[in-house]
């Protein structure tokens, strides 16, 4: 029984037709690379559903922000380039050296240091790898954008969480509200 298959290579990329290298049951190329790990995370990505980041602790933001500590404080590559960044443990004790020293959760976090451990915080917001969309805070920064434009009013939050469904629908809509290019090389590699 003969069987037909397509193959599609880029020019300059091995069509994987070389002698002897194992060919799937359809004779075509055993390899596989999907955009998702599994057909779940394929349809969690189509619509959007991502689960809800886990923190070491219930960082309150409230808090912080209520005693006059700017998101720039703690978040500290914001201004100079793509990635805010998610604070150390060294960044916590800049203050918590001397602040607070006495809750539980202050010495646990002087612990730590002295261990040399980190906090292992998660990210709440991101890019599925598919988007190739590259983000950048500092140019958001440079025009004034405020943090809850993209991150809600984190002064109302405990704990941070996705205030915002970051789609390319709401990018376009906020840069041409803004007059902000929306070449697709703007945010797309």
């Amino acid at each position: 029984m003969a069987t037909a298959a397509c193959e599609f290579a880029s020019p300059g990329q091995p069509s994987g037709t070389a002698a002897g290298a194992p060919r799937s049951r359809w004779g075509t190329s055993p390899v596989f690379t999907p955009a998702h790990a599994s057909v779940g995370d394929a349809v969690r990505a189509f619509f959007g559903a991502r689960p809800d980041a886990r923190q070491p602790f219930e960082f309150s933001h409230q808090i912080h922000l209520s005693k006059g500590v700017l998101c720039t404080d703690c978040h500290t590559g914001v201004e100079q380039g793509p990635v805010a960044g998610l604070p150390s443990i060294n960044t916590c004790m800049i203050c918590h050296s001397q602040i607070a020293t006495e809750k539980p959760l202050i010495k646990t976090l002087t612990d730590m240091q002295t261990t040399g451990r980190e906090l292992d915080w998660q990210r709440v917001y991101g890019w599925v790898a598919g988007a190739h969309v590259r983000f950048d805070h500092a140019p958001h920064i440079r025009a004034k954008v405020e943090c809850s434009t993209c991150h809600g009013n984190l002064a109302e939050q405990t704990v941070a969480r996705r205030a915002v469904d970051m789609n390319m629908s709401f990018c376009v809509n906020c840069h041409k509200s803004k007059q902000a290019s929306n070449d697709c090389l703007t945010c797309h590699y």
